[in-house]
């Protein structure tokens, strides 16, 4: 079969999936869809066959540089070749589960590699200075962890004997009409073992829910979407296996000053039209304290600061960002009677000819309206 509808969109991955993480989703949809587990859903075969096309073609980076430039167009006409007897091609239906489910389960022929816990994801909600300086965090997650009882082996005396049904492989090969399929191991569910004494626990599956209490060590300098991975944290692995990794995916909150940009940071400063107009000297705030700023005379809404240095510094190196203050001069409001006094007289001063000096950006906005209205009634 050929899909028309985006691998991408398939899979369930952004395009910027990177190959661990692809590989990782393909093999969680490729286990939803396998037909053993929906012997109720004549569609499954064709799930799986479609999410094995969007793998073959995004897990090869020269097939996914042409799909993310052409799309499916890059594969008309048998420019990579996705069938027949081509290289990259699908050969039979027989081939397509041997080889993914050799994969998964550790196909080739060879003894069956452990199957490992499942990895998890944590959403870190992080204030900015957290971000910028590094924090310890406390987390709890829920998982499976080792059943304490046999220490994950899933047996109530710790003896296990080789399944007879795969001869310890963890895997058997179904004949089902024209398919040959290689699955887990229906009596041990893959993991070769054979358990004649269950565990009272865990039931004989060598884990248990558990809420885990967890101390994360955030570094200095991460920002939105970055992620820290804590190896051997995730969900553990099936009698005994290894346990899976907790990917813990940062996410700043907005801060009421500062935004961030990279390793910039960029804030407002507001000022009165009097300090703008004879200048003045302002504490202007940065993450580790306020600094003085001069800011000279005739000095304009949108004039811009630099402090370099007064930034962050990326987790991954680098130098250290600047701080960009943007100027903003506020209109004066709840005026009282001598202060609207006052700025009528100092308005009253700006006539004539003489006006213009006082106030450019006005003027060069009246010389471009003028010319806008003489080219379109000419």
């Amino acid at each position: 079969m050929s899909s028309k509808r985006d691998y991408y969109e398939i899979l369930g991955v952004e395009r910027t999936v990177t190959d661990g993480e692809l590989k990782t989703t393909f093999r969680r949809v490729a286990m939803k869809y396998h037909p053993d587990r929906n012997p109720d859903d004549p569609a499954a075969i064709d799930k799986f066959k479609e999410a094995k096309e969007a793998y073959d073609v995004l897990s090869d980076a020269q097939k996914r540089a042409a799909y993310d430039q052409y799309g499916h167009a890059a594969f008309e006409g048998g420019g990579f070749g996705r069938g027949g007897g081509g290289g990259g091609g699908f050969g039979d239906v027989g081939d397509i589960f041997g080889d993914i489910f050799g994969d998964i389960f550790g196909g080739g022929g060879g003894r069956q590699r452990a199957r490992r816990g499942a990895d998890l994801r944590y959403m870190m909600d992080l204030d900015l200075e957290e971000a910028v300086f590094g924090v310890e965090k406390k987390i709890e997650i829920p998982t499976q962890v080792n059943c304490h009882h046999c220490n994950g082996s899933g047996s109530e005396d710790g003896k296990v004997s080789k399944c007879g049904t795969c001869a310890g492989h963890g895997r058997v090969r179904m004949q089902n009409g024209i398919f040959s399929i290689q699955q887990a191991c229906p009596t041990c569910h893959g993991t070769g073992q054979k358990i004649d004494k269950p565990c009272k626990k865990c039931h004989g599956e060598g884990r248990l829910e558990e809420q885990r209490a967890l101390s994360v060590q955030i570094p200095a300098g991460v920002d939105n979407g970055d992620r820290i991975r804590l190896t051997g944290q995730g969900e553990a692995g099936p009698a005994g296996s290894p346990a899976g990794d907790l990917y813990v995916e940062v996410r700043v909150r907005e801060h009421a000053i500062f935004q961030r940009d990279g390793s910039d940071l960029y804030c407002e400063v507001p000022i009165r039209f009097a300090q703008a107009a004879l200048g003045t000297e302002l504490m202007v705030p940065t993450l580790e304290g306020e600094i003085p700023v001069s800011v000279p005379p005739e000095t304009q809404t949108g004039h811009q600061f630099r402090m370099r240095g007064r930034g962050v510094k990326s987790v991954r190196g680098g130098r250290t960002g600047d701080l960009v203050c943007t100027v903003v001069v506020e209109t004066p409001v709840r005026l009282t009677k001598e202060q609207r006094e006052l700025l009528t007289q100092l308005e009253a001063t700006f006539v004539g000819e003489e006006a213009a000096k006082h106030t450019p950006r006005s003027t060069t906005f009246i010389d471009g309206v003028k010319d806008f209205w003489s080219k379109v009634t000419s």
